[in-house]
């Protein structure tokens, strides 16, 4: 077997493309994934029981069934509930309704995880609730949540790959559709696992440094 790099540098453009839409919807997903996860969060740990039991429900639901089929309900299920999307909103919003109840459980964990003296301290001296998550719970959480923040973000790069189902012309449709092409299997997969190594790699890194930067910060703080 020879490795034939002409094939990869032949359809650069194409792969810097499929790269891009890649990167493009991870980063999308991930922020919606993000915000609902901290609406669910919030809304379980202060709404009442006609809030919890329905997002619990919802919860239980989404970490149950696998991503493919939470992805075929957005895209050719939407359509009957009147959500008609493209393959890229669609492919966004699946991965963002999958992510957000893993990152919902996160954020809960890192709320608890706040003395509770705290909490009833700022109550005392008038502090709204939203200032009480926004200025105390949040910042002191953070130390504790980022490693599971970052290991659930890479998670979600990886789940990217799915989204070449739905005809998104991410890195996977790609670069397997060049393999069909040119019968080049293994030099297509090999740049694949290269492209998502890299990916996976920056975001480990960005996480160590966002942890490092996090702790130094809380250190300076007046305790």
């Amino acid at each position: 077997m020879i490795f034939d790099p002409t094939i990869i540098t032949d359809h650069l453009g194409d792969i810097g493309e499929g790269f891009m839409v890649t990167l493009g919807t991870w980063s999308s997903g991930v922020a919606l994934g993000l915000l609902l996860g901290l609406l669910i969060a919030v809304a379980q740990l202060f709404g009442n029981s006609l809030v919890r039991a329905p997002l619990r429900m919802f919860i239980e639901m989404i970490r149950s069934t696998p991503f493919l089929v939470q992805l075929f309900l957005v895209y050719y299920g939407g359509p009957s509930f009147g959500l008609s999307l493209d393959p890229i909103p669609a492919g966004i919003l699946g991965l963002g309704i999958y992510g957000s109840v893993y990152f919902a459980e996160i954020f809960r964990t890192g709320f608890e995880s706040v003395a509770r003296g705290q909490l009833e301290a700022a109550d005392c001296l008038g502090i709204s609730r939203l200032q009480c998550i926004t200025r105390i719970q949040i910042p002191q959480m953070l130390v504790i949540i980022l490693p599971a923040l970052v290991n659930l973000v890479t998670i979600l790069c990886k789940e990217t790959a799915v989204l070449s189902i739905i005809t998104i012309p991410e890195l996977t449709m790609v670069l397997t559709g060049i393999g069909s092409e040119t019968f080049a299997f293994v030099e297509t997969l090999l740049v694949l696992c290269i492209g998502y190594l890299l990916l996976v790699e920056a975001c480990s890194r960005l996480g160590m440094l966002l942890e490092l930067r996090v702790g130094r910060f809380m250190q300076k703080q007046p305790r």
